[in-house]
């Protein structure tokens, strides 16, 4: 087992890694800029270590800034938790050639399934479905039109590198493909490095469904079932939950059959998530891997009782996995709230600031994943989320309750967030009822009109 980790992140994910490892035995270095000197939980790691100004292409991601931290915290291993370099292959690459190890997956496999292109061509050797699309990378809109007249319109333009919504379009129409393409790739470009784009059939109103896997250094693959990720804002997710609510037996099962075949398919290790889009049929298609731990981790560690980042920690040092498939058993339903500093009201924009007031939930079923304190400045230069609330209950019902309870509960004064629109959410009846798809927020409280 590693004697000290470099934890090469920030916020919430840096202060989750500080506490698994602490768990564990495992001293910790953790790094950070300018913005966040002072910030409460860098107390908590046995080093902390300043790596630049504010802005991350400035900090947290200078490769070599993190090499040297490494460095001089005499680590052993790196965790890049999420976000910035964690899906950076040459990033994991360097990590390796300069003697420490990275806590994640291969960069073999973070090339074979970081690219949507390549990903989907290996999904079809894994026999995953996938959803109808270009054969691979498009060179013009010439190709982009052709293709689409093959299809039926709508269809979806992608870029092939990255995520989070970035280079994605979706085209109607003739017209709405050529602006859109050009506009994809100068955003993917911008965005990635990378301004290649290709073209899927658009699946209109869909499910957002994911798969959680844990895979070894000795060919051990297992899921950790399904999360159902729909409620979402400009493809950013803000709320998902396990069980997926309606979901039938036979398609999780599919499912999760299908995501275990695709990380085998990639010779794939550590954690990671295969993640699907569902139509109104049932009828799933493969959408990408996300080779590292996610936002929504929480969710799958409740309802099965698996720490994740003690999980990604073992593997990285060799060990084998504790249990088999047959070992893991569901249980309850666990719900997760991003709660972000934006303003719903003014188009989610950002809200920097310093929190006069924070008054958290708590009681039977409630967990708080956050690095926020009272007085805690949020800085303008990264991404918004401030804390993860989590509810876990023997029924979706009960959850639900204790998920209004604890957001009413829950008091943020100094900057705007989320917390309001998640009230308005789980008092919707129909994800009461779980009847919602990717566009339901935007439908139901962004644009009910259809603006």
């Amino acid at each position: 087992m590693f004697q000290r980790v470099l934890v090469a992140n920030r916020g919430e994910i840096a202060l989750r890694v500080i506490r698994a490892c602490r768990d564990l035995g495992i001293e910790t270095a953790v790094v950070f800029s300018e913005a966040d000197r002072g910030a409460p939980y860098l107390a908590l790691a046995d080093q902390a270590i300043c790596i630049g100004p504010g802005p991350a292409v400035d900090s947290y991601l200078k490769i070599d800034r993190l090499i040297a931290a490494a460095e001089i915290a005499q680590a052993d291993a790196i965790h890049p938790g999420f976000g910035f370099l964690s899906e950076n292959s040459k990033f994991a690459h360097i990590v390796r050639e300069c003697g420490f190890e990275f806590i994640g997956p291969s960069e073999q496999s973070m090339d074979a399934v970081g690219n949507k292109d390549k990903a989907k061509q290996l999904a079809k050797k894994a026999k995953v479905p996938i959803v109808p699309g270009s054969d691979g990378l498009l060179a013009n809109e010439e190709e982009a039109i052709r293709f689409a007249k093959q299809v039926g319109f709508p269809v979806l333009i992608k870029a092939a590198a990255g995520g989070g919504g970035r280079g994605m379009r979706v085209a109607r129409d003739e017209a709405e493909l050529v602006k859109g393409f050009s506009q994809a790739k100068i955003e993917a470009e911008a965005a990635f490095k990378d301004g290649s784009v290709y073209l899927e059939k658009y699946i209109e109103q869909p499910r957002h469904i994911e798969v959680q896997l844990l895979a070894d250094k000795h060919g051990n693959v297992v899921h950790l079932f399904e999360r159902d990720c729909s409620l979402q804002r400009r493809h950013q997710k803000l709320v998902e939950e396990s069980a997926a609510p309606n979901l039938p037996d036979k398609v999780r099962n599919a499912i999760c059959d299908a995501a275990v075949r695709m990380a085998k398919a990639a010779e794939y290790y550590n954690a990671g998530t295969c993640e699907f889009l569902l139509d109104k049929d049932h009828n799933f298609y493969f959408i990408e891997v996300n080779a590292r731990i996610q936002v929504e981790h929480p969710v799958t560690e409740l309802v099965t009782g698996i720490d994740l980042i003690k999980q990604q920690i073992r593997i990285a040092a060799g060990e084998e996995l504790g249990f088999r498939q047959r070992d893991i058993q569901h249980r309850g339903c666990a719900i997760e709230c991003r709660i972000n500093a934006e303003d719903p009201a003014k188009d989610f924009r950002p809200s920097a600031g310093t929190i006069t007031r924070w008054q958290v939930p708590g009681g039977p079923g409630v967990r708080l994943d956050t690095h926020v304190v009272p007085g805690y400045r949020v800085p303008p230069n990264y991404d918004s989320m401030v804390a993860k609330l989590l509810v876990f209950q023997p029924t979706r019902a009960e959850a639900l309750a204790t998920m209004r309870r604890a957001l009413r509960e829950f008091v943020v004064e100094g900057i705007q967030t989320t917390i309001p629109l998640h009230q308005q959410i789980f008092n919707t009846q129909a994800f009461i009822e779980g009847k919602v798809d990717t566009s339901f927020i935007e439908r139901t409280f962004l644009y009910p009109q259809g603006k």
